[in-house]
C-alpha cells in the first residue's frame, strides 16, 4: 500500500493506492487514529488508486468512521471502483459509510 495523508486544520484527505493486507491496514489505522488525535474530525479517503482491500482494510475503515463520528466528524469515501466497491458493496458498508 502507497497512501498520503493531507491535513489542513480539523480536515484530512487521504489518498490510497495499489493494496491494503493486514500490516498495511494496522499502518494506517495506527496513523489515522493520531491524526484524529490532533484534532482532525473530517476524513475524507480517496479509494480511486486502490485495486485491492481485505477484511482488515475494511475494518480499519469502520474503526475510523465509528471514531469520527465520536469526535462529532464524519469520514467520506470516494473514488471506489473495481474490486474494493465490490467488496463494500457485498458487505453492505455501503450502507454503513458516507460514499461520494
Amino acid at each position: 500500500m502507497k497512501h498520503s495523508i493531507n491535513v489542513k486544520g480539523n480536515q484530512a484527505m487521504i489518498f490510497l493506492t495499489d493494496k491494503i493486507y493486514v500490516h498495511d491496514a494496522s499502518v494506517l489505522r495506527e496513523e489515522l487514529l493520531e491524526v484524529i488525535d490532533h484534532g482532525v474530525t473530517d476524513i475524507k479517503i480517496d479509494l480511486s488508486g486502490l485495486t485491492y482491500i481485505d477484511s482488515s482494510g475494511l475494518g480499519t475503515l469502520v474503526k475510523i468512521n465509528k471514531t469520527t463520528k465520536e469526535k462529532n466528524g464524519r469520514l467520506v469515501l470516494t473514488g471506489a471502483k473495481g474490486l474494493p466497491e465490490e467488496l463494500l458493496k457485498r458487505t453492505r458498508l455501503d450502507k454503513v459509510f458516507t460514499i461520494e
